[in-house]
C-alpha cells in the first residue's frame, strides 16, 4: 500500500503526518507500507519512520547516477537520505514533463543499479480506453518500458496500474474493470518473463482509490496493492486504506 503525495506538505508536516500515522498501522504486518513524499520531505520521512515498517520513497529518480542534469535527482542521493522506492513513469510526468516509455525504462533501470525498489506505472487515457484502445495502450507501456528489463531487474520491479482518467477526478475504475487491466498486464509479463514471473509480480492499483472503496478493489485477486494519491494525504484515511 503506497501513499504518492505529489506536491503536498513541508518538512514539518510531513513529521507530523508520521506521528499519528505510525501507531494506527503499528499493527499492520499484512502488507508492506510505502510512503512517497516530495524530494524536500525525504529526511524528515526517513527520520519520522525510524523503528517501523513505514518505508520512505521518492516520487520520480533521474537515469544518471551524476552530472549536468538540473533539476533532477539522483539514485544515489535518494538512497542517502535513506529512502528505499522510487515511483517511476506516474502519469503526470507523463502528461506533463515530457516522460516517455524509453526515459521509464532509463529510470527503472537507474532505480536497480542504486538499490532502489521501482514502482513503474502505466495506464490509458480517457480517450484511449473510450477508443476500445486500452490493452493496445498497456502492452506498448509495456513493450517499450518495463519488457527492456532483464528478467533478474524485472524481479525486483513493482507495477502500478493507473488509469489517467481516474486520477485526481474523483472516478475510479470499477473493479472488474481493474482487474482486466491487471490480467492484461500480467499476460504481457507471462509472455516476456515467463509464468513464474506473472504470478510472482505485484500489480497496485492507482486512481482514486478512497476508504469507502478500496475493499471492492481489493477483494480481485488480480490486485496486488493500491497507489493512493490523495487519500494517502490524511493518516486516518490512509490507515484505513491500508487496514482495509
Amino acid at each position: 500500500m503506497a501513499g504518492n503525495w505529489k506536491m503536498f506538505k513541508t518538512p514539518a508536516e510531513t513529521t507530523a503526518f508520521l506521528e499519528k500515522f505510525r501507531p494506527m498501522v503499528a499493527q499492520s504486518t499484512h502488507c508492506e507500507i510505502v510512503i512517497c513524499p516530495p524530494f524536500t520531505n525525504l529526511a524528515a520521512a526517513v527520520e519520522a519512520a525510524k523503528g517501523t515498517a513505514i518505508a520512505i520513497g521518492a516520487q520520480n529518480i533521474a537515469w544518471a547516477k551524476d552530472g549536468a542534469f538540473t533539476g533532477e535527482v539522483a539514485g544515489p542521493m535518494i538512497r542517502a537520505v535513506g529512502a528505499t522506492h522510487a515511483i517511476v513513469g506516474h502519469s503526470e510526468r507523463r502528461q506533463y514533463f515530457g516522460e516517455t516509455d524509453e526515459t521509464v525504462l532509463k529510470r527503472t533501470q537507474a532505480a536497480l543499479e542504486f538499490g532502489l525498489t521501482p514502482i513503474v506505472c502505466v495506464g490509458e487515457r480517457l480517450e484511449e480506453r473510450e477508443a476500445g484502445g486500452t490493452e493496445e495502450c498497456l502492452v506498448g507501456q509495456f513493450q517499450k518500458g518495463i519488457g527492456g528489463l532483464t528478467a533478474e531487474q524485472f524481479a525486483r520491479i513493482v507495477i502500478a496500474y493507473e488509469p489517467v482518467w481516474a486520477i485526481g477526478t474523483g472516478k475510479t475504475a470499477t473493479p472488474d474493470m481493474a482487474a482486466d487491466a491487471h490480467r492484461c498486464i500480467r499476460a504481457q509479463v507471462r509472455a516476456k518473463f515467463g509464468g513464474p514471473a506473472g504470478d510472482a509480480v505485484r500489480i497496485l492499483y492507482g486512481g482514486s482509490v478512497k476508504p469507502d472503496n478500496v475493499k471492492s478493489l481489493m477483494a480481485q485477486p488480480e490486485i496486488d496493492g493500491s497507489l493512493v494519491g490523495g487519500a494517502s494525504l490524511d493518516p486516518a484515511s490512509f490507515a484505513s486504506i491500508v487496514n482495509f
